[in-house]
């Protein structure tokens, strides 16, 4: 387990998101994706004295390092929670959100403890849980999913071409001896796929895609950006930095048809769309200095929309 001095994350596309998130900087903020709370400090250092902000957290241990700032900052409320629970934190705060950030996917401290299971690279239980205290660990999914639903999980969230091998050997596996190591399960998949694509692990796709599959990730996200938009004020805006494909996907195309850019049906008369935010910029990737010191940004992208 990690102690409370390796809570440290490197916050990724900081200054984009200070530069771009705040326009009202009295207002009411949520960071969706408290973490070890590096975008949480950095803009509570540039929010005025009567602004607020709410972390959100379903990790109990992001949540303790939460509930500690909370006692040394007054502006900031932890909330222990998956994020799409927006209509609440607007209850709470009692006003629509001057901004929303949210920073997708598995946070360093998580990987980097191996009692967490995120990583196949690290011995350790197969978990997998952003919240271990709750529903079912990547172990018992295993255990008990049926191939053909094992096969689709891996292709559809992690894209991963060799998903029906893959799948039949974990069956296959598990009559053997229960599947309940990280690094069990990553030796069967890079038996099944080979070397895989330089520089990236064969197991790479399927953690990735059991992890989503367990937290309901790509659930959660459609869900807090539909919340979003009746949860921004006008002139609030939305951040959102993804790492992978699937999530990008699901944000850009969202943030297009609430933009009121949906692509029109061939043939069909010409639909008037309302537009409920106006995009900010094009898609924002990491600059050279970032990735020199910041490895995680490689993939990183964000993207910013404005209620209007």
């Amino acid at each position: 387990m990690l102690t409370a001095n390796e809570y440290s994350h490197e916050s990724v596309l900081l200054e984009e998101v200070l530069e771009l998130l705040p326009t009202d900087l009295q207002g009411v903020y949520v960071d969706g994706t408290f973490g070890r709370g590096g975008h949480s400090r950095a803009l509570l250092a540039k929010l005025g004295e009567q602004a607020r902000l709410f972390g959100i957290d379903r990790d109990p241990q992001a949540v303790a390092v939460g509930e500690q700032l909370a006692l040394e900052e007054p502006r900031f409320t932890m909330v222990a929670s998956r994020f799409d629970c927006l209509p609440s934190i607007v209850e709470q705060a009692g006003s629509l959100l001057s901004g929303v950030l949210l920073d997708l996917g598995v946070s360093s401290p998580q990987l980097d403890d191996p009692e967490r299971g995120f990583s196949f690279l690290r011995e350790g239980p197969l978990d997998m849980r952003m919240d271990p205290t709750s529903g079912q660990s990547a172990a018992e999914w295993l255990a008990s999913a049926a191939e053909e639903d094992i096969a689709n999980v891996l292709y559809r969230y992690g894209e991963e071409r060799k998903s029906r091998w893959i799948a039949k050997r974990i069956v296959q596996e598990r009559e053997q001896a229960p599947i309940t190591r990280t690094t069990q399960l990553a030796s069967l998949i890079a038996a099944v796929v080979g070397r895989g694509a330089p520089g990236k692990h064969p197991a790479t796709r399927s953690f990735q895609a059991i992890r989503i599959h367990v937290n309901q990730e790509l659930a959660a996200l459609e869900a807090v950006l539909e919340q979003s938009i009746d949860a921004l004020a006008p002139g609030g805006r939305l951040a959102v930095i993804s790492f992978h494909s699937l999530e990008d996907r699901m944000v850009k195309l969202f943030l297009r048809d609430a933009a009121g850019r949906a692509p029109q049906t061939k043939g069909m008369p010409y639909v008037e769309q309302e537009a409920k935010v106006r995009l900010v910029g094009r898609a924002i990737k990491a600059g050279k200095d970032e990735l020199k010191t910041n490895v995680r940004a490689r993939s990183a992208v964000l993207r910013i929309a404005e209620r209007v």
